[in-house]
């Protein structure tokens, strides 16, 4: 066993080879053709291998200088690199780096095999745009697609393969930290942007050096973590888990996503890295999931502390027949798997099978034509933060703000009007929090802060008066006078307050999802002086914030927004910008009302004003502060009542809902109008409202757009009381709207 782990030095043999037995083919142009290639390709590479390369081929280690999770201090990657025997590799960052790493296993190894990659690349690379949960409330697909394909173009100009996104883990409690990784609450919303998000990073074409490989994670239900802890027990139904948390991972399958990652979390007592019936059954056999699946970090070794695992050989053991094809820093499958398949524990097709989709992932990238074809220095130089990047990411952060409150018009500030603004609050001049967490190689120095952002915009037209105010958490006020002087000088105040980008994120979860420290108390002294404010939130997550609602003229969700959040934020401040994004995720008025979402289910003592028997609290309303779908314009908008074309839908049939919605202001805007159907009885119960569509219109001044929507029977489809996918007969209500309180109403009835 350990000779013929032994290197064998022959770079020329090597070279040889992979010329000989992997030459490119001309392309079918059919996909089914070119799967069969590569899939002839990835067997002869697969007959020429030891048990060692192929245990190899199925191992990831992290670079040094840059950790994403727990390390041991005798980590070293190196010597087992030039043994051939690592697959793939993640934080390792730039051209001439992984051009060396990439070297060492293509000319120093016997096959010369290269490795993969991979990289947490969420929301940009170097030019960092909108955290996920933000980007997401621009409700605008194609938006979201191009975030996608920037983020792609910039890492693989630095040496990427893969990226571990996008997070499609559907979050209904803000208190979880990854909130802001993903789509927020709705599973309908949640899969158009996985499909997106996948789209954009993959392209048309991996072998393209501007896209990378997307990993759709966490597999699956991560988001239903108890308490909203990290890593923390997910117990569910299986309707639940296949109505809710699948939707989005199976969007991102038929976009043609190449990898999935198993999640940290159980699922009704067995750990997502070892648990089959998700893995295998579900994914790569009902689905027909052709790509590889790998751990998240030393999830597999986690096994053991999750108590199914006595040890490392029996955690090895139990990911690798659940499904689990790559062990990314578990540092499990080399040496276990020696031992497990010596003891017919692990067969070879499994072994082989896990070798095959890792290797024909490698093989559309291109990397067998050409290993070096992503480590291409002058390319990076060219494309990372370029001015087409930073303009694309300023326009994708102004559509991602969502305006929650504007009293009496206080916005747009008019700057030919106002001679002083107060710009006060930790986050006004603040460029290291306003990248937020998980930001890959963003440098805050150069994000551009609100400060920056808003002096260039105004250009001179206004003084900005600037004072901090307080810090984002602790408790000391001692800079408090110094605004309230500002505040007092000026004709408005605008209070940048928030987060800190360390408290959102993974395992950055919150019990106190209100403004940390002392903020809340300085906006109340700001508002001691009379002086109208607007109160700008920078965060990663939904905020309970009922005293600043009830009592601000304005507010502005502006989220972390990047790169280019300064400009975006004074955009819409100035009006050079119209917002029109809407809430992703519900926002409560206290934490004791999460898990807040707004497709719950009714009971049979729903909430009634004045009766006492039935659903309710006693100290808060059961509605939300925000609800999902919720933003406002600085134009307002009409909607006419529902029009359906019938009044019947049956089977293989389709209505179509018709709405008008008149611009009744006098700026031109954009507005997302929504579709939401509700099933009024069922073999089990429904939810109150289900997204099922949207549009996103630019209505001129005084002018009216109509809107279509079709339905058909797919959009009433749900797991019946035997858990069958299915449309059942009865009366459904649909309704459309600006979000999902304030509905228009219209009835149908479906008939078999």
């Amino acid at each position: 066993m350990k000779a013929s782990r032994l290197k064998i030095v022959s770079f020329f043999i090597a070279a040889f080879i992979v010329t000989l037995l992997l030459t490119s083919c001309e392309s079918t142009g059919k996909m089914e053709g070119a799967e069969k290639e590569i899939a002839r390709k990835v067997d002869s590479v697969l007959s020429l291998m030891t048990l060692e390369e192929k245990v190899g081929q199925l191992m990831q280690y992290s670079g040094f200088g840059e950790f994403t999770g727990p390390v041991s201090d005798d980590h070293n990657y190196m010597e087992v690199l030039k043994n051939g025997m690592v697959g793939s590799m993640l934080n390792v960052n730039g051209a001439e780096y992984t051009r060396k790493l990439q070297q060492v296993a293509v000319e120093e190894t016997r096959l010369g095999i290269p490795l993969i990659f991979g990289y947490d690349i969420i929301h940009g690379y170097r030019t960092i745009f909108p955290v996920p949960l933000a980007e997401t409330a621009s409700w605008d697909m194609e938006l979201i697609e191009t975030s996608a394909r920037v983020a792609a173009a910039e890492a693989a100009a630095a040496g990427q393969h893969w990226t571990f996104a996008p997070m499609v883990d559907i979050a209904r409690d803000p208190r979880w930290g990854r909130v802001m990784e993903g789509a927020g609450e709705d599973p309908f919303l949640g899969s158009l942007v996985a499909a997106s998000r996948v789209k954009g990073f993959q392209g048309n074409d991996l072998a393209d050096h501007s896209t990378i490989v997307a990993c759709a994670k966490h597999f699956a239900a991560y988001g239903a973590a108890m308490a909203g802890k990290d890593y923390n027990t997910v117990d569910i139904s299986n309707r639940t888990l296949h109505e809710i948390y699948l939707p989005p991972f199976k969007a991102a399958l038929d976009a043609g996503v190449e990898t999935f990652m198993s999640s940290f979390n159980e699922i009704n007592g067995v750990p997502a890295t070892a648990n089959r019936y998700i893995l295998t059954d579900l994914l790569k056999k009902e689905w027909n999931f052709k790509g590889f699946i790998v751990s998240d970090w030393s999830s597999i070794r986690e096994l053991i502390p999750h108590g199914v695992a006595t040890n490392e050989y029996e955690a090895g053991y139990l990911a690798m027949n659940a499904g689990v094809d790559m062990d990314m820093m578990g540092l499990i499958y080399d040496p276990q798997l020696f031992q497990l398949m010596d003891d017919g524990k692990v067969s070879q097709s499994q072994l082989d099978d896990a070798v095959r989709r890792i290797l024909r992932v490698k093989f559309k990238l291109g990397l067998f034509d050409d290993p070096y074809r992503y480590c291409n220095e002058e390319r990076e130089k060219e494309v990372i933060m370029n001015e087409e990047h930073l303009e694309i990411a300023r326009d994708v952060a102004r559509k991602s703000i969502v305006l929650l409150k504007n009293e009496n018009n206080l916005l747009p500030l008019d700057p030919d009007k106002i001679k002083t603004i107060a710009l006060v609050g930790p986050m006004a001049d603040n460029q290291f929090d306003m990248i937020g967490e998980w930001s890959a190689r963003g440098n805050p120095a150069e994000a551009i802060s609100l400060l920056e952002g808003l002096k260039n915009s105004l250009e001179g037209k206004a003084q900005i008066v600037h004072a901090k105010g307080c810090q984002i958490t602790g408790e000391d006020k001692s800079g408090f006078s110094e605004a309230i002087r500002a505040a007092r000088a000026a004709d408005v105040v605008v209070a940048a307050v928030g987060e800190s980008k360390f408290m959102s994120g993974e395992a950055l979860c919150r019990s106190d999802i209100g403004l940390p420290g002392v903020q809340k108390e300085f906006i109340m002294e700001l508002q001691k002086t009379g002086k109208p404010i607007i109160v700008v939130l920078m965060n990663g997550r939904p905020l309970a914030i009922p005293w600043v609602k009830e009592n601000v003229p304005a507010i502005l969700e502006t989220w972390f927004l990047g790169t280019q959040a300064g400009p975006a934020i004074a955009d819409v401040l100035l009006g050079k910008y119209n917002p029109s994004g809407k809430l992703p995720v519900t926002f409560p008025v206290s934490v004791g009302q999460v898990p807040i979402f707004y497709s719950y289910k009714n009971t049979g003592r729903p909430p009634i004003p004045g009766i006492r028997w039935n659903s309710k609290y006693l100290d808060i309303p059961v509605e939300p502060l925000f609800p999902f779908g919720y933003g406002l314009s600085y134009t307002t908008f009409e909607y006419s009542e529902i029009t359906l074309s019938d009044t019947i839908l049956l089977p293989g049939g389709e209505l179509t809902a018709e709405v008008t919605v008149k611009n009744t202001g006098v700026r031109d805007g954009e507005e997302i109008i929504q579709l939401y159907i509700r099933d009024l009885v069922g073999s089990v119960t429904r939810p109150v409202l289900e997204l099922k569509g949207f549009r996103k219109e630019s209505i001129p001044a005084g002018e009216s757009v109509t809107v279509l929507f079709t339905i058909t029977e797919e959009d009433l489809k749900f797991y019946d009381i035997n858990m069958e996918f299915t449309a059942e007969p009865g009366d459904f209500e649909v309704f459309i709207g600006p979000n999902s309180v304030e509905l228009k109403k219209a009835k149908f009835t479906f008939m078999e």
